[in-house]
């Protein structure tokens, strides 16, 4: 690495000295030596003539400055300073790339066939020089320029104005985008593609053209993709009031795509994965995820385009908002609990994890060296659940009318996450000084709750304590606001009313200080609480529940989150109970009361099947790990096994009679029957390990009309490691390695494989599949990443084969893309929570990364924190 990166300050934020109304971009567009001239219409804001531009590996061919050339300016590696500028002025500037050198697919790069660009967080500047800021909003004007057969399919940002051809086999394409954004949001693509057309509506009667552009012959796998658009559009003026502003709104599919999408105002470019899908291809998952991405991309049209962040500390202003946005979405479409449960997964397992590891910070970040690392769950999940706090304790009603004040104040400007706060405040009258702590507090704070029932006052007490364990960016804590849901139960079930000097109050209590205690009155018999319903807080959970509690409100909690987290928290429980009893050379148990408050919710028809499926899951090993100061690797993934085998056997006759029941002869992805795939396929997981397992999973291998079934079946014999295993593999190879993206499914198999052989089949796998290519971020994140985040066993084996892999796969990517090495280094970190061997290994080839001579800025970041752990 030529120098040290330095870091960049919150605080430190300053105006731009100049501005950007308007710029005009022509591409012409040629594989390794593209064309691109700037020009730009400058004005001066501060005291100061000179003008310093970002720009990254750019060749500068010319600069103008009202149409003179200009040689008052200054080149160095990452910036272009030209002096003497006039107030206002024509700044024109030429800039040669080569997209097809582009690895990092960062700024403009080729995937497969096509142009493309990718600009979120700082890319642009490997396109031109520029201010390539959040604060600095122009409106674009983009010219594209290319061969006509091989691309004619040109795109970016905006309304199509103007068209023409040249005499040399080329054609042109104008845009023009009226609202003014920062560059991140500029967006290009040239191709040759599929494109599937529809049109809506507007609440207002305006008619808006909808077109996804997708590679040849995957025409019929964006149905859905435009089915989950028109859904998104329709909802976000039912539930927001907001409305598209442009004519055309237009996504296209790439392979090669670092993210998952990207908003660019009117052009989301996205990757394939999130656009992609048939019942023969994709599982109920893909299409949900493909519903749930697609919505989010076109919500940041207004809590991201229209209102953007002012600088890239605020990134949460704009995507904690918009994952609250698609959260709500999926909800409202769908199962609101299911989908309440898998988001406080991810809180609880990675967003939890991240909040005790190195790279501990607050959804407000105050010191950034390499941006593209803080896209991380805590700013977007976690921030996601502040947003859902203060709708919890604003209401709906209060927080739309925060909404409309927010985009009343703020459309058409780059803003703050205080300026959202102030809004909401503000239009809801309710005092958010404290509730503020969540922006710049990093960590997870735990609550410690004790109970105390007086049978002669006939009142119960809750005492609930706050405390935040100090992290690693943050050694000293405050109390925040908390608000923490609760409700109680009679011994029948009844809801108890709760009560404070005679008057009804609400069921979310407001934990402001460090140990508060609430009294409620006319409580005529000693309550069963449930806690923290609906997970009101992104916090962690103290209760002395017994499991006679715990049992009682898996059946009774009117709640169904409730519901599963008791169930959970019973898990919970024998699960650490277990670890203590391998760790002590015993066997481990699970007591029938236990196994019979499973079967109790499985044989439940009252319940959503899908709400059951979840019941009976098991936490992830990333989730039981960070139960623990110290991971046992070896211990929680004994544990985790035997506690599935064990319910396996005890329910073997309610698990088949359910997986048979549930047995559908067609294919649809309405929610209802995916529940009930869910369910049918979470009893299959648990049958593998059965006599009848292999028999049951290779038939309804062979049986499967959708690809659903077809991944059940696989995963369920990889887990198990049935002898079918390999014959599944290889047939499904066999039919889809034409297909990556399919293929991708099969890849994370292979890294999730927990035979002990795992790591050299991954090797053969990554040189010898004519799918694999390590170029591919999917690909490498199916394969290698699967390996890395969940097969424990294997990655933390003590022979340290799997550590010196990681080191060996981002070294590469170091080289060829950088953002993606720094991914996949997150596996590596938390080395000080392992036991000594482990420890030293880890460190060691954190070691070896850290002292690489080209070592990027995202791996720089992340490698030092955690070596100072």
């Amino acid at each position: 690495m030529a120098q040290t990166p330095q870091a960049k300050y919150r605080n430190d934020y300053t105006q731009p000295s100049h501005t950007i109304t308007d710029i005009e971009l022509t591409f012409d567009l040629h594989d390794t030596a593209t064309t691109v001239t700037a020009v730009s219409y400058v004005k001066q804001l501060a005291d100061s003539n000179t003008l310093c531009l970002h720009g990254d590996g750019l060749t500068l061919e010319a600069i103008k400055v009202d149409g003179a050339d200009w040689d008052a300016y200054e080149q160095s590696q990452d910036q272009l300073e030209i002096r003497d500028l006039p107030v206002h002025c024509e700044l024109t500037i030429i800039t040669l790339v080569n997209p097809e050198a582009n690895t990092a697919l960062e700024g403009l790069y080729k995937s497969g066939g096509a142009f493309c660009t990718q600009c979120e967080a700082e890319g642009f500047r490997r396109i031109t020089y520029y201010l390539d800021r959040p604060d600095v909003l122009a409106k674009f004007t983009t010219t594209v320029i290319a061969d006509k057969n091989a691309y004619p399919y040109l795109l970016s940002n905006g309304n199509r104005i103007e068209d023409g051809v040249t005499d040399n086999g080329r054609h042109w394409v104008k845009w023009q985008d009226p609202h003014p954004k920062p560059s991140y949001l500029f967006a290009l693509v040239a191709g040759d593609f599929d494109v599937r057309r529809d049109q809506y509506t507007t609440k207002s009667g305006r008619d808006v053209t909808l077109e996804i552009f997708v590679d040849k012959g995957n025409h019929e796998r964006s149905k859905h993709a435009m089915t989950s658009l028109i859904n998104s559009m329709k909802w976000d003026e039912e539930r927001f009031g907001l409305e598209y502003d442009l004519d055309i709104y237009m996504i296209v599919a790439v392979d090669f795509f670092n993210m998952g999408a990207m908003e660019n105002k009117g052009l989301n470019v996205f990757n394939s994965k999130y656009v992609l899908a048939d019942d023969q291809s994709a599982t109920d998952s893909d299409y949900l995820g493909i519903e749930a991405v697609i919505g989010h991309e076109y919500f940041h049209n207004w809590t991201g385009n229209r209102v953007t962040c002012r600088d890239w500390f605020q990134l949460s202003l704009k995507e904690g908002l918009t994952v609250f946005r698609d959260q709500e979405f999926s909800s409202d479409l769908g199962s609101r609990a299911v989908n309440r449960i898998n988001n406080v997964g991810v809180i609880r397992g990675a967003q939890f994890q991240q909040d005790s590891g190195p790279m501990s910070h607050p959804i407000r970040p105050d010191k950034v060296i390499e941006m593209n690392n803080f896209y991380t769950v805590t700013v977007y999940e976690k921030g996601s659940e502040v947003i859902r706090m203060m709708h919890t304790l604003l209401g709906e009603t209060n927080f739309q009318k925060g909404m409309t004040l927010y985009f009343e104040r703020h459309d058409g400007t780059a803003a703050t996450c205080e300026d959202f706060v102030c809004a909401m405040e503000d239009a809801s009258g309710i005092d958010l000084a404290q509730f503020r702590l969540w922006y710049s507090q990093s960590g997870t704070p735990i609550l410690t709750v004790s109970s105390n029932y007086d049978a002669s006052a006939q009142t119960y007490a809750l005492t609930v304590a706050q405390h935040t364990p100090a992290t690693h960016d943050q050694k000293d804590k405050q109390a925040l606001h908390i608000p923490f849901d609760v409700e109680l139960y009679a011994s029948d079930g009844r809801v108890i009313e709760l009560q404070r000097n005679g008057e009804k109050v609400d069921n979310v209590l407001n934990v402001t200080q460090d140990s508060q205690t609430f009294v409620f009155e006319n409580v005529t018999e000693c309550p069963i609480p449930s806690l923290l319903r609906e997970f009101s807080a992104p916090v962690k959970l103290v209760y002395d529940y017994s499991d006679e509690e715990l049992t009682f409100l898996m059946v009774h909690a009117t709640n169904e989150f409730a519901r599963w987290d008791a169930g959970q928290m019973l898990l919970a429980k024998y699960i650490r109970h277990n670890v203590e009893r391998v760790q002590a050379g015993k066997d481990i148990e699970l007591p029938e009361h236990i196994i019979d408050a499973f079967r109790g919710v499985l044989l439940n028809d009252s319940l959503e099947a899908a709400f059951i499926a979840e019941v009976l899951t098991l936490p992830s090993y990333n989730e039981v790990s960070g139960w623990f100061d110290t991971i046992d690797v070896d211990a929680i993934t004994q544990v985790l096994h035997e506690i599935k085998t064990t319910l396996a056997a005890e329910l073997v006759d309610e698990l088949s009679a359910t997986y048979h029941t549930l047995k559908q002869t067609t294919y649809t992805i309405d929610h209802a029957a995916i529940g009930q795939r869910s369910l049918r396929n979470v009893c299959l997981g648990y049958l593998a390990f059965t006599e009848a397992g292999n028999q049951l999973v290779e038939a309804q291998y062979h049986d499967a009309n959708n690809m659903t079934d077809t991944m059940a079946a696989m995963n369920a014999a990889n887990r198990a490691q049935l002898p079918c295993r390999e014959s599944l593999m290889k047939d499904y190879s066999d039919k889809w390695s034409h297909d990556g993206l399919v293929m991708d499914k099969w890849f994370a198999i292979q890294g999730t494989n927990p035979a002990s052989d795992a790591l050299d089949v991954i090797r053969q796998t990554m040189s010898s599949h004519p799918a694999f290519s390590l170029k591919n971020p999917n690909r490498t994140r199916s394969l290698i990443g699967a390996f890395f985040r969940a097969n424990p066993v294997n990655f933390h084996t003590t022979t340290g084969e799997g550590y010196q892999f990681a080191g060996e796969i981002i070294r590469e990517l170091n080289s060829s893309n950088p953002q993606l090495a720094a991914g996949m280094v997150d596996a590596l970190m938390q080395f000080p929570r392992y036991d000594k061997q482990r420890q030293t290994m880890l460190k060691a080839e954190l070691e070896k990364l850290v002292a690489l001579d080209n070592l990027s800025s995202d791996l720089y970041e992340k490698l030092t924190k955690a070596l100072e752990q």
